[in-house]
């Protein structure tokens, strides 16, 4: 049985998630207003990964028995001074992820929670790829490549797939 207080952590990580999902969308849509479809389309699949992390802890609970609930996601506005703004939003955005994660993982280990654990080790594990990946992007986009040109040098989406799986199992 999980911990009152790791249930209300987990719970609590379900809004962070689908509030990252909000802020992906409104990424995708600041380039998709700009006509730079690759740019959209890489940050619309990362906004559904992110609601695919949300469900896969919503399984989670419900596998434990536990009754998540959903907290209110915040809205997020595709409003940034330029490309590099909204790419460092992510970059910061995955950074405060990795430390929710963290935080959760020390209140799992606290208590030996050895079946939150794996959970969590795979939410940890997939924010070293999502922190490094939001970097590159900032990287290239910090390089003064042409946009339009730099949607070939785009990361290809690397978990989407693993998101899915992981929210069906």
């Amino acid at each position: 049985m999980l911990s009152k207080e790791l249930t209300q952590a987990l719970n609590e990580q379900v809004g962070h998630e689908l509030s990252a999902h909000n802020h992906y969308l409104a990424v995708a849509v600041y380039f998709a207003k700009r006509s730079l479809d690759g740019w959209a389309d890489f940050f619309f699949r990362q906004a559904e990964e992110e609601r695919g992390h949300a469900m896969k802890i919503v399984r989670f609970l419900l596998d434990n028995d536990v009754a998540p609930y959903i907290p209110e996601a915040k809205e997020a506005r595709p409003q940034y001074a330029d490309a590099a703004a909204a790419v460092e939003s992510a970059v910061k955005a995955e950074q405060t992820v990795t430390a929710q994660f963290e935080a959760i993982m020390a209140i799992a280990q606290k208590e030996n929670d050895y079946r939150a654990l794996p959970l969590l080790q795979w939410f940890l594990n997939e924010q070293i790829e999502e922190e490094a990946t939001a970097s590159k992007l900032l990287d290239i986009v910090k390089s003064g490549i042409n946009l339009f040109q730099a949607q070939d040098y785009l990361p290809a989406p690397h978990a989407a797939g693993e998101a899915e799986a992981g929210a069906e199992a």
